[in-house]
């Protein structure tokens, strides 16, 4: 798949339920490759692999290109002991919200207690539900990109954020 990603990403209230309304969860592990001017992302996500190219962020943090590809599993494992050190562990779960599908993300490791979710848009203004499990939103703020949770990981900085997100 190729094409601009229009995200916007969310803190998520530890006490909420967005679990049981979710309708698929999966396992994820990611790791970065070394690029000067693109974000180079190879991950695991079950029994699948996928290399993702993704480039600099515009419109406030909530635009990119994105190219991702399908990789066998092995091909993935093999290229992820290439990667900078600091592979990213999450489960992410599929919470169906009126006519979009919000991807919430558990961290673990380093990054153990945050939670985020992310929902997809067709545009910048596309109109979505905004489920109860939804707290402030974090696009654009570059301490949420995955890529600098590797480098700084929640650990380090969670003191900085209100109890109900951490």
């Amino acid at each position: 798949m190729s094409g601009l990603e229009i995200e916007r990403k969310f803190l998520v209230r530890h006490d909420s339920d967005f679990r049981s309304q979710a309708t698929g969860r999966s396992t994820i592990r990611q790791g970065y490759m070394p690029a000067r001017t693109a974000t180079v992302r190879i991950r695991t996500r079950d029994d699948k692999g996928y290399l993702t190219i993704k480039g600099p962020s515009v419109n406030g943090g909530m635009t990119r290109y994105e190219f991702e590809k399908e990789i066998t599993l092995d091909e993935a494992i093999h290229l992820l002991a290439l990667c900078d050190p600091g592979v990213i562990e999450k489960e992410r779960y599929l919470v169906p919200v009126g006519s979009h599908v919000f991807e919430v993300d558990v961290f673990h490791g380093d990054n153990e207690g945050l939670i985020m979710a992310e929902v997809e848009l067709g545009s910048e203004d596309e109109p979505y539900e905004r489920p109860d499990f939804l707290g402030p939103e974090v696009t654009g703020d570059r301490r949420f990109y995955n890529s600098h949770l590797r480098r700084q990981p929640y650990c380090l900085w969670r003191a900085t954020l209100p109890e109900e997100y951490r």
